[in-house]
């Protein structure tokens, strides 16, 4: 009986990573159909591509925040021996704003340079801000319920749960700044996915 009750509950975390890493792989693909040929209205290739540098700055800090978060996603799921209704709702909130990370990257794209930088900017912060917030709660409630494996992976949850606060701490401070400057807004979170790339342990 336990080792059939272990199957179906390893079935069901399985379909829950799959559809989780074929969201990730669909955000993270959307992002590049923003990089456009710069040369198509008679600009040097150079000089369109100079010209494009917001959408490369955009595309670079999402695409490091969305693989920063489907690698924590990852780990996670390494210790999770069992869902309920709830973990798949949290997780399924967590990938609505993954989803949405490509359209907060266009606008950001195509107004940061503009009178409306600040608004785009306010809208690509308030993101991550849910992001990092639905992140935290859905590492909480798996530990809070005893959604883990018996090893439990302690240090890995903890650190991530440490990661999510500090990610949440400078979303917050970078949705405050984005009312004032919208490419300060954004260099403010490009920092916080170079931090979780140089430091593996606030993401477990």
């Amino acid at each position: 009986m336990g080792s059939s009750v272990e199957r179906a509950e390893g079935k069901e975390t399985g379909r829950i990573e799959a559809f989780s890493d074929g969201v990730f792989a669909f955000a993270i693909t959307l992002l590049v159909l923003y990089l456009k040929d710069p040369a198509t209205d008679g600009r040097s290739l150079v000089q369109g591509l100079i010209d494009q540098w917001p959408a490369f700055f955009a595309f670079v800090t999402s695409f490091m925040t969305i693989l920063i978060m489907w690698v924590g996603h990852h780990q996670m799921f390494t210790f999770v021996r069992r869902i309920d209704r709830k973990f798949m709702f949290l997780n399924g909130f967590l990938l609505l704003f993954v989803t949405l990370t490509p359209f907060t990257t266009s606008l950001v794209a195509d107004h940061i340079l503009s009178s409306d930088s600040q608004t785009a900017a306010v809208i690509y912060a308030s993101d991550f801000v849910f992001l990092s917030f639905i992140w935290g709660n859905l590492a909480r409630y798996a530990r809070r319920n005893n959604l883990f494996t018996a090893d439990g992976g302690d240090s890995v949850i903890r650190n991530q749960g440490r990661g999510a606060l500090i990610g949440l701490t400078f979303y917050l401070i970078a949705l405050v700044v984005a009312f004032f400057s919208g490419i300060a807004s954004v260099a403010l979170i490009l920092v916080v996915a170079v931090f979780y790339a140089v430091d593996p342990t606030s993401q477990g």
